[in-house]
């Protein structure tokens, strides 16, 4: 072959591989195969044989694929038949949660070329002025009245002073616009306020993300009836009415769609008439505020046997607002998830007759109850758990960090031990990427999206992470965690991390079916339009769309698999402009695992079709490859968002690098264990013919965060930002963190100016037990070694680390005598008309002794 004729060569090889990856249309092709003989016959780098050949086998499939009419009359009109035998059946329920809420950055991850300009370009997370006052004023507030301790302890709910407070505040009306008196605040604004109260106490969290949630509220807001409207939304936002919403019930958790409340359309006397309704039967449970809420939201499944509304006799689910008052309606129960003590019960009825009118959006709603909760539940689930998630995380980190930097063993302290400075930097970074996570979910809510794929991967992995955050924390707090008190910071964390593990959809569940599930079909440029086409009665359109759809995925399934195979051999796509260059590395890998995500979807669809659904372990591990390519680009949203503080960049280091680990991690699984061995080593040798790479964040990464979370400077006031931050006059234990963390670098700083005294014996080394370190500033003062003001610098610095490392004891009975007095004197006080000061609810219960050192003064 002579240079002439291998040039030509190259570039037709070259030319056709640009078309394919850039999926340009077959006529293109067409019109670059002429152009390329044209070529060949002008340089004689292939004679007119070998060029007619090629014209045919390569020219005649092209001219075909590019004829659409003649497409689909010979390759279109037998496919479809085919494609409707092997399409999986759909149920209306499964249709409705798929189609339900819209796609935006998940699509373009799951597409394979993600636009990396349209994340950019999203709006930076910013609480108006009105927001940050609230988030500043009223919810610190409401944190100096509501604490987990006396929550638990005492009144096995949210301080009633608190629950006032909330109501008069409208912290229950914040997403109610201002028409209707509440707040109208944003998703972000919805969001930092949850994120903080999860800093101070569970139950006010809980208690204020319940209503601003998939609720009542949110339900009249999208589908309410101008009437209901104006009844009910003025009395949420005030506090007059308290919501719950009840769907689950025993034989329905997680697949709630198959709930077994039964609701019987009848005709029956209702207020002095003859009214159309339903005798409901319901046995609710898990419902969240039903011990207190005055108006419930009901799903149940109507059943029409008379045809009373119309020949369908199994309309289908259908939510109605009934009052607590209601005849029939049994409430205020509770149930006690794992010591948390928020409102959580059940909710039952028998044979319970509701009006039609109380169908939320009247009867032309009957039937849609579904639909409705699948297009609200984008919202509500992308805020409230992953923000609940994200406030246990950051008291934990917040309150470990300082605890490691002032706790003294073996004469350092001991966040700096390379065993602890591990589970210190996976704290961090995690807790950076959490809420990177969570503020990108909730612009994207801000910006008009209802993105339910995002939201189910914002819960999962925000709950998983906080999991490990607080088991970190836990195995370096030590026998300080383990022991119940106001003191703790951490251990009603630990206790009820499982609750948001299991409530809104069980993690098990949304890792292995729905984000996965819904994100193959909803985030897919062409299988939702396939499986439209072949439910479509009209032939000739069902034909048309088929026939654009299934080539459309033909082109988009070459395309990918030519990409991964370049990628895979070191070809990549530049980094986005605007993007921070010192990150450039990590939109190229995220890039690379965009494409090999698309191409690994389509062949697992295609060559395990129907059994898909089934096979648990594949769409989980392409579920988490999709997370975590989600996570990624929060993280360089965020730093890009924060201005790229270059002191930042050891947590963004870690993030990325984690969220990539997790995703490798993922498909060296999914290849490894595919079901048709065959195709899932064809795939591997394809995308990641050097091996799917294996690096995970290294120990001097570890070590980098855990410095920058000993120090009291701007990385860590902006890893924190939000979090309450406890007060001496509130939590005089908890409020000891921050001095004494403030203060320790200047005591070290002491030392080291004194290790020439030290080496020489004119003093000894500064002692670990606290009140020897009084004794050896005392010594140091009279030895001139320092002055007065550093002698009351290491006093203070004592009396604060004595109350930090303080572990908490009781009386026998726990204090539970004095707690229950406690709450009979407040009752009893408010009952004769006086309002309890805070003073009287905020740390009036059982008495604690702390075993701790003995301050100065002791």
């Amino acid at each position: 072959m002579d240079l002439i004729t291998a040039l030509w060569w190259l570039a037709g090889i070259a030319g056709a591989g640009a078309l394919i990856a850039a999926r340009r249309p077959a006529r293109l092709f067409l019109a670059g195969l002429l152009a390329w003989l044209v070529i060949a016959w002008l340089t004689g780098a292939a004679g007119w044989i070998a060029s007619v050949i090629l014209l045919v086998v390569i020219g005649a499939p092209a001219a075909l694929l590019s004829a659409t009419g003649t497409r689909e009359r010979l390759l279109s009109r037998r496919l479809l038949p085919v494609f409707r035998r092997i399409m999986p059946k759909m149920s209306e329920t499964e249709r409705s949660a798929i189609e339900a809420g819209s796609v935006w950055w998940d699509a373009e991850l799951f597409a394979g070329r993600p636009d990396w300009s349209k994340l950019l370009a999203t709006p930076k997370p910013v609480l108006s002025p009105e927001e940050q006052s609230f988030l500043d004023n009223e919810t610190e507030r409401l944190c100096d009245l509501a604490n987990d301790w006396d929550s638990t302890q005492i009144w096995q709910d949210m301080p009633p002073a608190a629950w006032d407070y909330a109501k008069e505040a409208g912290f229950l009306g914040m997403i109610i616009p201002r028409s209707y008196g509440g707040k109208g605040f944003s998703a972000l604004a919805h969001s930092a306020v949850v994120t903080k109260l999860a800093t101070r106490c569970s139950a006010a969290a809980v208690s204020v993300m319940v209503p601003n949630s998939l609720g009542p509220a949110e339900l009249l807001l999208h589908y309410g009836t101008e009437e209901q409207k104006n009844h009910y939304l003025p009395r949420l936002a005030r506090g007059e009415d308290v919501p719950c919403f009840a769907l689950t019930n025993p034989y329905a958790g997680s697949d709630a769609a198959s709930i077994t409340d039964t609701g019987i359309v009848v005709r029956r006397m209702w207020e002095g008439r003859e009214t159309l309704g339903f005798l409901v039967s319901c046995d609710k449970r898990y419902i969240t505020l039903a011990p207190v809420a005055t108006v419930v939201g009901l799903a149940f499944r109507v059943r029409d046997p008379e045809g009373l509304l119309g020949d369908n006799p199994e309309p289908g689910i259908t939510c109605a607002l009934i009052p607590r008052e209601h005849p029939g309606l049994e409430i205020g129960r509770r149930h006690w998830p794992l010591n948390a003590v928020f409102q959580n019960g059940p909710i039952r009825a028998q044979d319970m007759f509701v009006p039609v009118d109380m169908v939320i959006g009247g009867q032309a709603q009957v039937g849609r109850g579904w639909r409705m909760l699948m297009e609200c539940l984008a919202a509500g689930r992308a805020i409230s758990l992953p923000s609940s998630a994200t406030g246990a995380a950051k008291i934990a980190t917040n309150g470990t960090s300082a605890y490691a930097a002032i706790r003294r063993q073996f004469n350092m302290p001991v966040g700096r031990f390379e065993a602890i400075e591990e589970p210190m930097g996976r704290m961090g970074g995690h807790l950076y990427a959490m809420d990177a996570t969570r503020k990108l979910s909730a612009v994207a809510i801000d910006i008009g999206e209802k993105p339910s794929v995002i939201s189910a991967i914002a819960k999962y992995h925000m709950t998983e992470r906080g999991r490990m955050v607080v088991a970190d924390a836990m195995d370096i707090a030590g026998g300080k965690a383990i022991c119940m008190g106001p003191g703790n910071f951490l251990a009603r964390a630990w206790q009820q991390i499982p609750i948001a593990i299991t409530v809104e959809g069980a993690n098990i569940m949304t890792r292995s079916l729905i984000i996965f599930g819904q994100g193959a079909i909803r985030c897919h440029p062409y299988i939702l339009r396939l499986m439209h086409a072949g439910a479509e009665s009209d032939g000739r359109k069902a034909l048309r769309d088929f026939d654009r759809a299934f080539f459309g995925y033909m082109g988009f399934v070459a395309s990918n698999a030519l990409r991964a195979g370049l990628a895979g051999l070191g070809v990549r796509r530049r980094a986005p402009k605007g993007a921070a260059p010192e990150l450039a590395r990590y939109y190229r890998a995220a890039d690379r695992l965009s494409v090999v995500l698309a191409l690994s979807s389509d062949i697992a669809m295609a060559t395990l079709g129907g059994a898909l659904k089934r096979k648990e372990s594949v769409t989980a591990r392409l579920g988490d490859v999709l997370s975590q390519l989600y996570i990624l680009s929060a993280v360089l949203k965020r730093y890009q968002d924060d201005g790229r503080p270059g002191a930042d960049l050891p947590l963004v280091h870690w993030a990325a690098q984690d969220a990539l680990h997790r995703a490798h991690t993922a498909l060296r699984e999914l290849y490894a264990n595919y079901p048709i061995r065959p195709v899932g080593i064809a795939l591997r040798l394809l995308c990641f013919p050097f091996g799917v790479p294996a690096a995970a964040p290294s120990d001097r990464l570890h070590a980098e965060i855990s410095a920058l979370l000993r120090e009291m400077g701007p990385t860590r006031a902006r890893l924190f930002e939000g979090a309450w931050q406890p007060r001496p006059d509130i939590e005089p234990l908890l409020g000891a963190l921050e001095p004494a963390a403030m203060a320790y670098p200047r005591i070290e700083a002491i030392e080291r100016r004194l290790k020439d005294s030290i080496r020489a014996g004119t003093i000894g080394r500064l002692p670990q037990a606290l009140p020897l370190l009084v004794d050896w500033a005392g010594e140091a003062r009279q030895k001139g070694l320092i002055d007065a003001e550093e002698a009351a610098l290491i006093r203070t610095f004592a009396d604060n680390a004595a109350k930090v490392i303080a572990v908490d004891d009781f009386p026998q009975d726990f204090g539970m005598a004095e707690a229950l007095q406690t709450r009979a004197a407040y009752w009893a006080e408010r009952d004769g008309g006086e309002a309890p000061g805070i003073a009287r609810i905020g740390r009036g219960g059982a008495k604690v002794r702390s075993s701790r050192a003995p301050t100065a003064a002791e």
